[in-house]
């Protein structure tokens, strides 16, 4: 069959832009070369001319349009315009030229007529005529109403001026400018120019025509002009882009007289800022202008003429050139091609159309356009009938003559139509198709096949071929979603295409409408530690935002943090300081996640830095300088780029006086000029541009008393010791006795026999050096020498043998697991483990053995002690009460021994005090003598948590201890107040400690002798009858006695009343007769109370109610009571006081719980009877010290014991 070949149709002239003048005739050429004379039509503005019935304007035989005196009026503009050129070939199709425009020159005008100048001999003149841009080619001057002769010194410049160069006096005379047109020329204004004598006196440098930016086509020639006048006559030069421009006239620049610059044939790389500089004497000014370089479109490469089959897609290429960068619109048969579904503009400039009718064939045309000038260029697309092969090279002659015969497809059966075509997988933008073989090729295996498919009432088919024979499947991509598709498959043997399938439709799913990315993300630090980013509503937004996610991660690391954001703006704070942080956001609507936006990257701003430099060193060089060597902060913690170093420093006897130095980033500084034989203490801190960060700790360093010598070597070490062992030797020395010359360091040289095989340089201040890498069992001769710059000096030799390799070590056994502390007593532990190497049984049946050691942390250095023990538990006693013990365990089995276990831990149980409380001091209380301040020191062996003291006191040393008067005293206080005591009395004190195990024994008797003065500010009714001793009696207490609250301090004894002998008879006998009875009912309530387990107790029972105060007359004060029994005496826990009015309750007494044993309200009475109590004024020394501490608080409870007794 035939293939149609493609027939050359182009343009042999097409129309250029044309400028006219009113009533002139005007030629737009135009004309078109095909095989078949085309016809010729004009278009104006996109719209048809009917030339037919137009008197003014005629389509010439060739093709051009003639326009017959060109109309042009201010509301009347006919013929000025764009105008294309159409050709067509009815068989063929249709092509359009390049637009060209016809602009009419406007009523000729002048918008700036010359002016009167005057110019000295030699000089330069710019005479003004200035006129619209399109009237400049036509205006010319005249002198005297004669027309110029061109010569080198008159130059019209661009817009019309005439610069008038070296002048003479033949330059005098009239100028005027004239605008030539049809019937009579416009002139301008007549304007005298003088020529004036040669100047004498320096003129000032000025500018008569400064350059003026402007726009040229490449090719064309530009005109900068700088006319610039003075004395000394003015020189004028130009630079470019800053770079001195030749204009000596042997390239394109050329300076012309009168300062002009002349670029002929403009190129693109021309452009630029042209400054002129015009220099007269000392006098220089300098001007700018831009040239703007404009190229029309060109082509880099046109379109190409394309064979195809209908239902294919094809592209024409085009690609294009120009300045500014031109647009670029496909016409196809002289319309423009709507970009749509099936035409669309690829790569920029491409055309490309999918699934071809026949109805696409004919001329596509590429037109390109810019500011300033337009181009086209076509091709030929011809669709063959699909049993003709498309050709591989398109038929390069001209003429219809050669047509290509293509051999025919032999003849022989067609295929079927394939079978069961389904969409197996259905998306929104691809679809798959699979089918079986037709009925007449089961097998299908030499088949190939087409898969034609279009929209849904849309006629123009596209097809896709599969890519290899047998093949039953296609994906179809690139379709649009929620839209029905029509699909067909036509399979192909070697004799051509066969049936058609059945039409089948598939409709694409709906796309999930997600959030395009936000625009314009923008971020920036606002402090070192935090970044504020912003971004704007994305501008798909497929729906309502919800919210958007903002992702940022430090730079370097690979995981991203995220916060969630309802606005458009977030601030992150808490970020590292002077660190980049990237950022990227993501919107959110009921899809969800939309796009992300791309990563912006930014570095919080610095800081100070937040640490100080590190390994601060200081190094004496002499006896005036030391030199700094330091590190910079942890990188972390620099904040920011160190500039620098601030070194503070001061003699460390003169605290105050500090000198500053600031160091470049060096990280070493040589301090001079200091005093010899100083101490001087030194801090560095590392700053940056925000400021100065903490310095480092002070140290201390001391300049030499003089500076030493090096004008010779060292003298020899003074001693060399070495340690051998296996591979290696440890060598240690000591300096020289003269510390007078200098050392800079230690040569050591070792080898088998002779010292100089090898040699090791050490710094000055080593001692030690460990020699590697030895032989065994070898003999090294090892030397030592110190030197300094001048040399080495004088060696000191040792030999050593290393010893000889030894059997390896057996392998170590695991080490015991699960160590576990058991604790039985205050002084016994028992330890038990599991050992992995034994059977699941845990039995052993070897000879293993365990070791266990434990130690106390108090005090520091305590040693380990240790036991063996051949079964998985040992029983460690001998501890100490109340002690926390660490305990670990290694087994042993022969000559091989596991590492200590994992260490366990236990506190032995408390036990009662061992030893009494130390340094007991009695003294008296100034201007005070009647109350007494006891001090003591915790018991040594306290074997516990001190709960409580109890102070015993008594005027008889001798007195059995229940007969003492006991004086309790809360927690752990060191001191306590015992007021209103007998004046010039000697009274003994012991004192006992307690914690939660029970009562330590009695400190021994310490004897204090009140003094004998009553101090002056004691009050009147202080004063109490009866006399302190040992067998006093007490008194009746009389019908106001109320029951007493719980104390702290008691008033313990009182001073003598001054009474006479017949009064103290009668107390004295009233005091024996109600003892006695008192005596007899405490005997019987006590024996009935006592049991056996409160004779255990009786230690504890010994603490009794502190004193209390209540109102009342002088004479119920009682004299102390120095026999209360208080073996037999027990506390009830006091909930509630008995006086609901107290003026003042003190600490109580601590108890504890089990020592506490309810007693009722007669057992009150005798424990108050026990006790004298008095009335008065109340004073500071009435309360203990920390009552008096704690100030007035009635009904003020304290338990004894804060603890429940382990």
């Amino acid at each position: 069959s035939l293939v149609r070949t493609f027939t050359p149709f182009y343009f042999l002239v097409e129309p250029l832009d044309v400028l006219a003048v009113r009533g002139m005739s005007v030629i737009m050429n135009c004309s078109a070369q095909c095989e078949t004379p085309p016809r010729i039509e004009w278009r104006k503005d996109g719209s048809f001319l009917n030339l037919v019935s137009d008197d003014r304007r005629q389509l010439l035989p060739d093709g051009s349009l003639l326009i017959n005196s060109v109309v042009h009026s201010k509301h009347n503009k006919p013929d000025e315009g764009y105008y294309q050129c159409v050709a067509t070939v009815d068989s063929l199709g249709t092509i359009v030229s390049r637009t060209a425009k016809l602009t009419v020159a406007g009523m000729p005008r002048f918008t700036s007529q010359p002016e009167p100048t005057s110019v000295r001999r030699g000089g330069s003149a710019v005479l003004g005529c200035e006129v619209t841009a399109e009237l400049a080619p036509l205006l010319r001057w005249e002198r005297d109403r004669q027309a110029l002769a061109p010569e080198p010194r008159v130059l019209p410049l661009p817009g019309g001026a005439l610069l008038l160069s070296n002048a003479s006096d033949s330059d005098t005379g009239l100028y005027r400018c004239a605008l030539d047109s049809p019937g009579t020329p416009k002139y301008s204004d007549e304007a005298e120019l003088k020529v004036l004598p040669d100047a004498e006196e320096p003129q000032k440098l000025v500018l008569l025509k400064p350059p003026s930016s402007l726009s040229r086509l490449a090719g064309q020639s530009a005109l900068l002009p700088c006319v610039a006048a003075g004395f000394p006559p003015p020189l004028v030069r130009w630079t470019r882009n800053g770079e001195e421009l030749p204009t000596d006239g042997s390239g394109r620049f050329q300076l012309l007289p009168g300062g002009v610059l002349e670029i002929r044939d403009v190129t693109e790389a021309d452009a630029g800022t042209f400054t002129c500089i015009a220099e007269s004497g000392n006098d220089t000014l300098e001007a700018q202008a831009e040239l703007a370089v404009q190229v029309p479109p060109t082509f880099l490469k046109r379109p190409a003429n394309i064979y195809a089959h209908e239902s294919m897609d094809i592209v024409f290429e085009c690609e294009v050139t120009g300045k500014p960068t031109p647009t670029v619109k496909w016409v196809k048969n002289g319309d423009v091609v709507i970009p749509s579904d099936y035409f669309k503009i690829v790569k920029e400039h491409n055309l490309q159309v999918l699934g071809l009718v026949k109805s696409d064939e004919g001329f596509y045309q590429c037109i390109a356009e810019n500011d300033v000038g337009n181009a086209q260029a076509g091709a030929q697309l011809i669709i063959l009938d699909l049993d003709v092969a498309i050709p591989t090279l398109p038929p390069t002659s001209l003429t219809s003559a050669t047509n290509d015969h293509l051999a025919a497809a032999p003849a022989g059966p067609l295929p079927s139509a394939p079978r069961d075509v389904v969409a197996t997988l259905v998306s929104t933008r691809f679809i798959r198709l699979t089918w079986r073989p037709p009925a007449s090729d089961p097998h299908g295996d030499n088949l190939t096949y087409s898969i034609f498919y279009t929209k849904e009432g849309i006629n123009r088919e596209r097809v896709e071929n599969t890519s290899r024979p047998g093949e039953t499947q296609v994906m179809i991509q690139s379709l649009m979603p929620e839209t029905v598709y029509v699909f067909r498959v036509v399979a192909q043997n070697r004799h051509g295409p066969g049936e058609s399938s059945a039409p089948l439709k598939v409709a694409t799913q709906p796309e999930v409408q997600l959030p395009g990315p936000a625009p314009n993300i923008r971020a920036f630090s606002s402090s070192p530690t935090s970044v504020t980013v912003t971004w704007e509503t994305p501008l798909s937004g497929n729906g309502d935002i919800q919210n958007y996610k903002l992702y940022y991660m430090e730079k370097g690391q690979h995981t991203e943090q995220d916060v969630d954001v309802a606005g458009l703006s977030h601030t992150v704070t808490g970020l590292k300081k002077f660190t980049e942080y990237s950022f990227r956001v993501v919107a959110y609507n009921k899809h969800g996640p939309g796009v992300s936006t791309h990563d912006v990257v930014v570095r919080t701003l610095s800081d100070v830095p937040s640490a100080p430099p590190q390994n601060l060193t200081l190094e004496v060089r002499n006896s005036k300088s030391i030199l700094l060597q330091w590190q910079p902060p942890p990188a972390g913690t620099q904040s920011g780029q160190i500039t620098g170093y601030k070194i503070r420093y001061r003699r460390v006897a003169r605290k105050s006086d500090v000198t500053e130095s600031v160091a470049g980033t060096q990280l070493s500084q040589l301090i001079e000029g200091l005093e010899r034989g100083t101490e001087y203490s030194f801090r560095v801190a590392a700053m940056t541009i925000n400021g100065t960060g903490p310095a480092t700790d002070w140290v201390s360093a001391e300049t030499f008393e003089s500076d030493l010598d090096e004008s010779r070597v060292p003298e020899v070490p003074s001693s060399l010791h070495v340690r051998p062992l296996v591979t290696s030797i440890v060598v240690s020395w000591t300096p020289p006795e003269n510390q007078d010359v200098v050392v800079r360091g230690y040569a050591i040289g070792y080898g088998i026999g002779s010292p100089h095989a090898q040699t090791i340089k050490v710094d000055y201040k080593q001692r030690y050096y460990t020699i590697e890498n030895l032989d065994p069992s070898s003999h090294y001769v090892i030397t030592l020498k110190a030197f300094n710059n001048v040399g080495e000096g004088i060696p000191l030799y040792e030999s050593a043998v290393t010893r000889p390799h030894s059997v390896p070590d057996p392998s170590p056994m695991m080490p015991p697991v699960g160590v576990q502390a058991s604790i039985l007593s205050h002084d016994t532990i028992r330890i038990t483990w599991a050992d992995n190497s034994l059977p699941k049984n845990q039995k052993i049946t070897d000879a293993r053995f365990y070791t266990v050691r434990w130690k106390t942390n108090i005090p520091a250095n305590t040693k380990y002690k240790t036991a063996n023990a051949t079964t998985l538990s040992y029983l460690v006693t001998g501890l100490k009460p109340n002690t926390l013990y660490e305990f670990s365990v290694m087994v042993t089995k022969g000559r091989r021994s596991s590492t200590w276990s994992m260490t366990a831990h236990g506190t032995t149980f408390e036990l009662v005090p061992t030893s009494p409380p130390k340094d007991v001091t009695v003294v008296s209380k100034e201007g005070k003598p009647r109350t007494i301040i006891v001090n003591w020191q915790p018991p040594s062996e306290a074997n516990g948590k001190i709960t409580g003291y109890i102070i015993y006191y008594s005027t008889d040393v001798n007195a059995e201890i229940h007969d003492w008067v006991i004086e309790p005293v809360v927690g752990n206080r060191l001191t306590h107040q015992i007021q209103e005591l007998t004046l010039d009395t000697p009274y003994f004190f012991k004192i006992q400690a307690r914690n939660s195990k029970g009562m330590g024994p009695m400190s021994e008797a310490v004897q204090f002798r009140t003094p004998k003065a009553e101090s002056s500010d004691k009050m009147p009714n202080d004063q109490a009858s009866g006399s302190a001793g040992k067998g006093s009696r007490p008194m009746d207490l009389g019908p106001d006695y109320k029951p007493p609250l719980g104390g702290d301090n008691s008033p313990h004894g009182s001073p003598t009343s001054p009474l006479d002998s017949n009064m103290l008879l009668v107390i004295i006998v009233s005091v024996g007769i109600i003892t006695i009875v008192i005596v007899v009912i405490v005997a019987v309530f006590c024996t009935r109370r006592t049991t056996s387990h409160q004779k255990k107790k009786r230690a504890a029972c010994k603490s009794v109610n502190g004193s209390h105060k209540y109102k009342g007359n002088s004479k119920d004060v009682k004299p102390p009571d120095l026999w209360i029994h208080h073996e037999r005496l027990e506390l009830k826990p006091i909930d509630k006081s008995p006086d609901p009015n107290p003026i003042m309750t003190d600490t109580p007494i601590p108890r504890n719980s089990q020592d506490i044993t309810p007693v009722d309200n007669s057992m009150d009475s005798n424990i108050h009877q026990r006790r004298n109590s008095y009335r008065g004024h109340e004073s500071e020394d009435s309360m203990s010290t920390l009552a008096g501490r704690r100030g007035m608080r009635p009904k003020m409870m304290m338990p004894f014991d804060s603890q429940p007794p382990q």
